[in-house]
């Protein structure tokens, strides 16, 4: 209880006994038998931690994701975000050059500022980090590096660097094992059941045949499963989708520890009369080293099915080692061509692994990721768990007799989705629904309960008591009968055998993704900001007289497994049951889509759009520039803008010619320059001695709060003659 207490107080893990603020990450060895030293020659990829300024940071991103603050939507681009509160240049130099003379290679500072990666030779990690590295085998035959000294229950396995003490804060990827699971989707494997009875608590959730009117082609309707359809009109999806709202000019984010089929989603969406949006696969390591699955198959589905008209799906495959899924937060931000604008995860580790496994340096890598995203204006969301309130497992798989919530859904900084069952009319508008809990027929439920390493947040105040963050925030369809119809045919999928029922939080959270990639959509074509980190907004809609439309309270049953695990005691856990209102089995209830896009049409704040006005009697060529006014319009407080144009050289050169950006209040202007090069004054100059016509079209621009272009003028033309 002590230890308990301590982790609750400060939110973070740094109380732990024999662990410092500098320690590094050291991961257990457990269910694995050490084979012999790890080869000196082996390469490493290590992620080391810089300090950096967390606590600002963390002040920032809930100032611009709390309604009614006076920051609230004005969100920050990474390269800003990186600036204010990453290490400072001069670290990440420092550091880098350490890192290259102890012999690492491949040593860069990611742009986020907040760390190093480096690849590095377990003989030359073992000398920097004064540790041993064996290399050991679990009982089902993967084999992995970790520290020796973890194994043998010795003291801290590695240690940061003497000339790295107050510029790092540890390692992450001495150890080499995949560590984050996958909550994989769940096939149905019981029995038809009886519709369950209203009220009760005694029969498990799940049900067959399927309720509702089912639409799609044959097969996808008899793979007994909601379909699209039947899902989409039960959480409000169905009347956003029918004004037009597909997430076109969207773009979502998946993070994956498996790969997937384009055939298998092809199949799905022909089945069910949808579009494929375009999909962008970042593999963050081999593609050799991911395997196949059948998650990543259900998370695109559910999502396409959600929001056909994405602009993008952008997956992000790594294979679950600590470095990779670190790595997989932060890349989405920074990525090359990656823009999204909500995050998905349906991968998870329970707490008490997760501290162990990712040590220190990696859980505060990790929440500095999903902060630098709420402070971004970016949604991310993550499965709870599909073993209700005891989500630790031991080295088969099964459930362990004790309270855990799951990562990265425990995060203060995520929306957690949890799991319900639904009973739909044939309209399929739901006439009741429960927790998902299939004990009594096989051991599964929605996760949730309350977190052991970080604090309860500002948003949950009003509803819980207990100074822990409380899990899952909302919940939607998870439970596997009757499931979520999906195609899949990838070898060793679980339910991929074609056309299959298969559910779990791990397809609740791509659902709920979807649905707010489409009140994304809403909210900027009526010149509103983003919804951003969403828990804030949820919070002052659950509280609020409106909880009643934003959410389909769900009362009934409960998530605690324990008189099912086997070998318990056969005794409840304690928690947790549904009730009125916010609880830890199903957070607020699942959502009604088109009332949360109703109110966060109201609440979230405006940007601003520009008008343009050229300056008359100008001479560009003799002053070296083009001279112009902007204006903020609108109803917003303020307006990030710019100008740009277009300079047409009849017979020459062409060239794009651009202002900085500047910040005006609301209803004000300013005269503004955008100055030649001398590289363009030259051409400019040559143009006019031979008497070619020049003409110019300028542009004004308004920014987003996420530095996206929000309005742009119609042309302005002027002809350049001297």
């Amino acid at each position: 209880m002590g230890l308990r207490r301590c982790l609750v107080a400060i939110a973070w893990i740094a109380c732990l006994p024999g662990m410092t603020e500098s320690a590094a990450a050291a991961a257990p060895v457990a269910h694995a038998t050490m084979v012999g030293p790890a080869s000196a020659a082996q390469p490493l990829q290590l992620l080391i931690p810089l300090v950096a300024d967390d606590a600002g940071l963390s002040r920032f991103a809930l100032a611009v994701s709390t309604p009614g603050s006076r920051l609230y939507g004005h969100y920050l681009p990474i390269s800003t975000l990186a600036r204010r509160f990453g290490a400072p240049p001069s670290v990440q130099a420092r550091v880098i050059r350490y890192l290259r003379s102890a012999g690492a290679t491949q040593v860069a500072a990611n742009p986020t500022g907040m760390y190093v990666t480096a690849t590095m030779t377990v003989g030359v990690a073992e000398r920097t980090f004064g540790t041993s590295l064996g290399r050991f085998e679990t009982a089902q035959g993967e084999r992995f590096i970790a520290p020796v000294a973890v194994a043998q229950a010795s003291a801290a396995s590695a240690r940061v660097p003497g000339p790295l003490n107050g510029l790092a804060l540890g390692v992450v990827g001495l150890d080499t094992q995949r560590v984050v699971q996958v909550p994989a989707p769940r096939a149905a494997a019981v029995p038809a059941l009886a519709p369950r009875r209203a009220g009760s608590v005694q029969m498990p959730s799940d049900y067959s045949p399927v309720t509702g009117t089912q639409s799609g082609c044959p097969a996808g309707r008899n793979s007994a499963g909601f379909t699209p359809n039947q899902y989409l009109t039960a959480y409000g999806y169905s009347p956003l989708q029918s004004a037009g709202l597909g997430g076109q000019g969207e773009r979502v984010a998946l993070i994956e520890i498996d790969r997937f089929k384009r055939s298998d989603l092809s199949t799905f969406a022909h089945c069910f009369g949808l579009h494929v949006p375009p999909i962008s696969v970042y593999p963050l390591g081999p593609a050799s080293a991911i395997s196949f699955g059948g998650e990543s198959t259900l998370d695109v589905e559910v999502l396409d099915a959600a929001a056909p008209n994405l602009k993008s799906i952008e997956v992000f495959e790594s294979n679950g080692t600590a470095e990779q899924v670190i790595n997989s937060f932060v890349a989405p931000l920074v990525a090359p061509g990656a823009k999204a604008q909500v995050i998905s995860a349906s991968l998870g580790l329970c707490e008490p692994s997760m501290r162990q496994d990712f040590g220190l340096a990696g859980i505060r890598t990790t929440e500095r990721g999903l902060d630098l995203a709420a402070a971004t204006g970016i949604t991310v969301l993550a499965a709870s768990g599909d073993n209700g309130s005891a989500e630790c497992q031991d080295g088969q798989g099964n459930p362990i007799a004790e309270l855990a919530a799951n990562y990265p859904a425990s995060s203060s900084w995520v929306t957690s989705v949890g799991g319900t069952n639904l009973w739909l009319n044939s309209a399929n508008q739901i006439t009741q629904q429960s927790v998902w809990n299939d004990t009594t027929d096989q051991l599964g439920a929605g996760g949730g309960g309350f977190s052991g390493l970080f604090g309860r947040p500002s948003y949950q105040n009003v509803v819980v008591t207990q100074n822990m963050r409380a899990v899952p925030d909302v919940s939607m369809l998870a439970d596997v009968m009757p499931g979520y119809a999906i195609f899949c045919t990838v070898p060793g999928g679980t339910g991929c055998g074609g056309w299959s029922t298969v559910g779990g939080t791990s397809a609740a959270t791509p659902l709920l993704a979807g649905g707010i990639a489409l009140v994304n959509q809403d909210l900027h074509n009526h010149q509103r900001e983003r919804v951003g980190f969403l828990n804030p907004l949820l919070y002052q809609l659950g509280t609020g007289s409106a909880a009643a439309q934003a959410f389909y309270d769900v009362t009934q049953f409960g998530n605690d497994v324990g008189p099912y695990i086997a070998g318990g005691n056969h005794q409840p856990l304690g928690c947790c049951t549904a009730g009125p209102g916010f609880d830890e089995a199903s957070g607020w209830g699942s959502v009604n889509l088109a009332q949360l896009d109703a109110m966060a049409l109201q609440i979230l704040p405006q940007f601003g759009d520009v008008s343009l006005a050229l300056l008359r009697h100008q001479s560009p060529v003799k002053r070296h520039k083009l001279s112009l006014r902007l204006k903020c319009m609108g109803g917003a407080s303020a307006c990030t803008v710019f100008a740009f144009g277009f300079v047409d050289i009849r017979g020459g050169h062409s060239f794009v010619v651009r202002s900085q950006d500047y910040l005006l209040s609301a209803g004000s202007a300013k005269t503004v320059s955008i100055r030649f090069t001398p590289r363009q004054m030259q051409w400019l100059r040559t143009a006019i001695r031979k008497q070619r016509n020049i003409l110019v079209e300028i542009f004004g621009a308004a920014l987003d709060a996420r530095g996206q272009v929000a309005d742009v003028t119609s042309g302005q033309v002027l002809d350049v003659r001297g």
